[in-house]
């Protein structure tokens, strides 16, 4: 039974966007049909165009596809990944968010099965917050949160964090971890309980 995964995700300058390809592999290897589809930019292009690092990222991303209301209800389950803003959502992804009301009324999110990974410039600047604010909103919609929990040890080592991966980036724009097993896992094991959920709703 082939579960359909979106990766939506927001990324200034990659790092997230990193995390999403990871993640599109270990889903692929576990026989998933995905797409890697990136929100809508809200800034500003003099914004964007002052930092070298994000005008080179959406260079490089262009023509990765924008994700729509009509990928959500194609999903089975999504793997979002997001930056922390203080603790929080980035308006990006909180702006995409914000339009699913239609499909919410319609029944159509509830169900889906979904994780989530973050990222900040500091161990502590709310990675974690910004999963759980983002698994909110999934509650509202009768989403099932497939977290990684301590299921694997790669989640120790790549911080420890039982909400979803998270990684802290350097001034450089650096990974300060090595979490990529660790995404690798998150990934297999949305698409692990995706299944379980598909068969259990077709039987």
């Amino acid at each position: 039974m082939t579960v359909k995964l979106a990766i939506i995700y927001y990324s200034s300058t990659g790092t997230n966007y990193q995390l999403s390809k990871w993640a599109e592999e270990a889903a692929k290897e576990a026989g998933a049909d995905v797409k890697v589809l990136k929100v809508a930019e809200l800034a500003p292009q003099s914004a964007i165009d002052a930092n070298e690092a994000w005008k080179k990222h959406m260079e490089e991303t262009k023509d990765v596809p924008t994700a729509t209301l009509d990928d959500l209800e194609w999903a089975d389950a999504y793997i979002f990944s997001i930056p922390t803003r203080f603790g929080n959502v980035p308006a990006q992804m909180k702006q995409f968010l914000d339009t699913t009301g239609g499909l919410w009324f319609k029944g159509k999110l509830a169900n889906k099965v979904v994780s989530a990974m973050s990222s900040a410039s500091n161990a502590h600047g709310g990675q974690e917050q910004t999963i759980t604010h983002l698994y909110t909103t999934m509650m509202h919609w009768g989403a099932i949160i497939a977290a990684p929990g301590y299921t694997d040890q790669v989640t120790f080592a790549a911080g420890g964090n039982p909400y979803g991966t998270s990684v802290t980036v350097d001034q450089q724009g650096n990974m300060v971890e090595n979490v990529e097993a660790a995404v690798k896992h998150q990934a297999k094991r949305t698409i692990t309980v995706a299944e379980w959920v598909k068969k259990g709703l077709t039987q």
